[in-house]
């Protein structure tokens, strides 16, 4: 009687997480291996003739300029994370605090990070204008004649992009940080604290390390999600000027469907995974020095 109890809810099991493993299958597992057999090919979109090319599209990669522009450009991109974890963690820290207006500011915060990222990437096109931005106006205001050509300067547009990016992930990365801040107990606080610890002391030696873990998940997603980043760059700057710009992500847009070269952007694709493992593979190892469960 038990155990056809058992595979009865066995099979009921099965047929509930069907629906998402035929999802995984579809949208992912396929279009993956699809993937893959078309880096060994010269396949061209809408071009019926292709041939079998080895490993030929790889050996492109290493001799392509612009690949390796992609790759530097993510790498700055990625800059911006550990900049918006700190800043988060410092707000977080603050708003922790007795604050005036404190949930109106926690709102305030995050809501960059619920706003369509088209919309902010249009919002923030028109205070960098160089000529007559905000931004700039407020430069020249206090006394700097010639201040950043921000997008429209191949030195600048890349720290541009930064400062949106961190501007729209501090406040999710707060929310997170707050959460981890709730469950650290307020006797063990105190106690540091009747034990004459300062401040800083109390965040560096105590707080830090108990929201180490929420550092280690916040800085693999956020590495993660900068790396795929798409659309934000391709509103306001669509990898220019020039290709100052363009990080990993939009250029195997571009070379599959401004170049139609499928076959290459398909290994740029796989290399790309590679990149993303190994950052992942080295966070997960390096963070049995730093992060403490």
């Amino acid at each position: 009687m038990g155990g056809n109890w058992m595979k009865r809810q066995k099979r009921m099991g099965y047929l509930f997480i069907l629906p998402n493993m035929l999802g995984v299958v579809v949208f992912f597992l396929i279009p993956a291996a699809f993937s893959l057999g078309l880096t060994m090919t010269n396949y061209q979109f809408a071009n019926p003739h292709y041939k079998f090319i080895g490993i030929d599209n790889f050996t492109r990669l290493f001799g392509d300029e612009k690949f390796t522009i992609a790759i530097k450009n993510t790498l700055l991109y990625l800059t911006a994370v550990p900049v918006s974890l700190l800043l988060a963690f410092i707000v977080a820290v603050a708003l922790n605090q007795s604050v005036y207006l404190k949930n109106l500011l926690r709102s305030m915060y995050f809501m960059p990070y619920i706003t369509s990222g088209v919309a902010v990437g249009f919002v923030w096109m028109l205070l960098f204008q160089p000529s007559q931005g905000p931004i700039n106006s407020f430069l020249r205001a206090i006394g700097i004649e010639h201040p950043p050509g921000w997008f429209a300067s191949t030195d600048t547009a890349m720290l541009a992009l930064n400062i949106i990016a961190i501007w729209a992930t501090v406040g999710y990365n707060m929310i997170i940080y707050m959460a981890a801040l709730q469950e650290i107990s307020p006797e063990l606080l105190e106690a540091a604290r009747i034990d004459g610890a300062k401040t800083f002391t109390l965040i560096r030696r105590i707080i830090w390390p108990l929201v180490s873990p929420t550092t280690f998940l916040l800085l693999i997603t956020g590495l993660i999600g900068s790396i795929k980043s798409f659309g934000i760059i391709q509103a306001i700057t669509a990898g220019g000027p020039g290709s100052s710009t363009t990080v990993m992500s939009l250029f195997i847009y571009k070379t599959a469907f401004s170049y139609y070269e499928m076959g290459y952007a398909s290994a740029i694709s796989w290399m790309l995974f590679s990149f993303v493992l190994l950052i992942t593979l080295v966070q997960w190892y390096g963070q049995k020095k730093w992060v403490h469960y």
